[in-house]
């Protein structure tokens, strides 16, 4: 008769030992083909940096004399006080378009499908012409109880510059808008609907608030985008930054370098709203994310510290003993 299977206990009644498994030391995998590409692209900008910096022609003195030039900055100061309040007269505009787009009044809805076919279908540049030149189809700008005086008066390069991005940004954001409102779920306006709000108010206190969410991104590219188009209001006269760079680069033979000093001046106000839009795209996830990405800054810290404490299979052993 066969005995029954048991567990070899020793003689001590001590239990049996049980040894730790090998740590397992894990390669790399080695992409060859990433250094490689790497290596070429820090060659080719090396190469272009060095053609810039020795080239014969351009005189960076000037680039870094004319950078706070007085002029430079009050180009600068026309070119964020035009492209704020165009995107404020798009942004209000805009969500008036939306809102007639989706009426049920086949009169509203036309009319708000009309303007944004126009000026969508249209470039900046003939619209920034047409309202600069508008004195040579009326001369007198005539609002018989209230205003009367000389188109020319009226329609200055200012003003040329404000209504041609301002009309053309509403129709861009009217669409944004639009997407925006239709993201909403037609629940929530029933449910206010049965609280009894009205239609004006579940549009404020209901669907704007959570239609911000999906407005905000793309609105951000679109004031950024507004920042660089600016930059065609040169063509109405308008002394924004642009124009005052060409000016002295005309007047001081340095043409090429009062256009790298609007580059960069360019370069430094697009990033610095690009970080405002990044901190105000976060404000508004905070309602459809769990946990929030971290910023740049949360991460440069944790880079650096998890760095400093160091990483690996012998950190992670380390770890584990302490613990």
């Amino acid at each position: 008769m066969t005995p029954p299977i048991t567990d070899k206990i020793p003689a001590d009644g001590a239990p049996p030992s049980k040894e730790a498994p090998e740590a397992i030391k894990a390669i790399p995998v080695r992409h060859y083909g990433r250094y490689v590409s790497a290596v070429v692209v820090l060659g080719l900008l090396a190469l272009l940096v060095r053609a810039f910096a020795t080239a014969e022609g351009l005189r960076w003195q000037a680039v870094g004399d004319f950078f706070f030039n007085d002029q430079i900055l009050e180009g600068v100061r026309n070119t964020l006080v035009v492209s704020v309040l165009s995107m404020l007269i798009g942004l209000v505009l805009g969500i008036v378009l939306a809102v007639m787009r989706m009426s049920k009044n086949p009169v509203t809805s036309s009319v708000a499908w009309g303007y944004i076919w126009f000026f969508r279908g249209t470039p900046v540049y003939v619209q920034l012409l047409l309202w600069f030149n508008l004195a040579l189809i009326f001369p007198v700008f005539n609002i018989m109880p209230i205003y009367k005086d000389e188109m020319t008066d009226v329609m200055t390069p200012f003003m040329a510059a404000l209504l041609g991005l301002g009309l053309n940004e509403a129709a861009y954001m009217a669409e944004i808008c639009r997407a925006g409102i239709q993201s909403v779920d037609e629940g929530q306006t029933e449910a206010s609907q049965a609280l009894g709000m009205t239609q004006a108010q579940n549009m404020r206190r209901i669907v704007l608030p959570q239609a911000m969410r999906v407005i905000v991104p793309p609105t951000g590219n679109e004031f950024i985008n507004l920042l660089k188009t600016s930059s065609l209001c040169s063509v109405v006269m308008y002394e924004e930054l642009l124009r005052k760079g060409q000016n002295i680069g005309n007047n001081s033979s340095a043409v090429v370098e009062m256009l790298l000093v609007a580059t960069i001046w360019y370069l430094v106000v697009t990033s610095v709203f690009s970080v405002g839009q990044y901190y105000l795209e976060r404000r508004y996830a905070r309602g459809s994310l769990r946990q929030l990405p971290d910023t740049p800054w949360q991460r440069i810290r944790k880079n650096v510290f998890t760095m400093s404490r160091g990483t690996g299979s012998g950190a992670q052993g380390a770890g584990g003993v302490g613990a």
